[in-house]
């Protein structure tokens, strides 16, 4: 497994945002978390990338406990997150933008990473806007960036953040071929979405939170047929 979560829980207080969760991602899978807003999904990913520190339980990424790792150090052991609001350097251009997240990520020398850049940028279909500058961008261009920058620090795991979110449907679809690339090149994915045609369109397995908790995961159509499934996340009454 690539990643292993056993009983983690995170609190603030008396308000438990993660609550004994425990998955595992082989590697090499796409796996998709859904849930209502509040269920705690963006938590999890912030106890992935230790953006948070967990309250209880044990994080795993390939058999090294990261518990309480920072989260630089498992961006350079290959954890790699894009954000739902894409916040790039708008002053700088995409192409520099991409050297800056490799430099950091990896902690290499900028000229051991033009080479890497350049073959992302044709990867994500952000070649020919090298040179533009990243505040002048359309949001599926700022969302493809988004997804480059996570790129750039060479993940083995690539977590995503309602990436499609915003986008109209002939842009969805644009930005689902280029994940769907990324994931058949060898990267794990988690992805979390709300746009449920496109994420089943690329992950194998999908995961449901809500208030914390996980209530289900396992293959797309049998998770969606799930009576629990369909009251607390669709909101209707079976």
């Amino acid at each position: 497994m690539i990643l292993s979560l056993d009983s983690v829980s995170k609190s603030f207080g008396a308000l438990k945002v993660a609550d004994g969760v425990t998955f595992a991602v082989p590697k090499g899978e796409a796996l998709g978390i859904i849930g209502p807003n509040g269920a705690g999904k963006s938590t999890l990913f912030n106890l992935i990338t230790g953006n948070l520190l967990a309250s209880g339980g044990h994080i795993t990424f390939e058999g090294r406990d990261v518990t309480r790792l920072p989260a630089m150090e498992r961006v350079r052991m290959g954890v790699g997150r894009s954000f739902q609001i894409p916040q790039p350097f708008e002053g700088l251009t995409v192409f520099e933008n991409l050297l800056t997240a490799a430099t950091f990520g990896r902690g290499g020398r900028e000229a051991e990473m033009v080479e890497d850049c350049a073959r992302i940028l044709e990867e994500t279909e952000l070649l020919r806007k090298a040179n533009a500058v990243a505040g002048s961008l359309s949001l599926l261009d700022r969302k493809r960036l988004e997804l480059a920058r996570a790129m750039a620090t060479g993940p083995k795991l690539l977590l995503l953040d309602e990436i499609a979110g915003g986008l109209t449907e002939a842009e969805c679809t644009a930005l689902v071929a280029t994940i769907r690339g990324i994931h058949a090149g060898g990267t794990t994915i988690i992805w979390i979405e709300h746009v449920l045609h496109a994420l089943t369109s690329v992950v194998q397995r999908l995961l449901v939170l809500d208030f914390g908790r996980v209530i289900g995961i396992g293959a797309p159509d049998e998770i969606m047929a799930s009576r629990e499934v369909r009251e607390i996340y669709l909101g209707l009454e079976v």
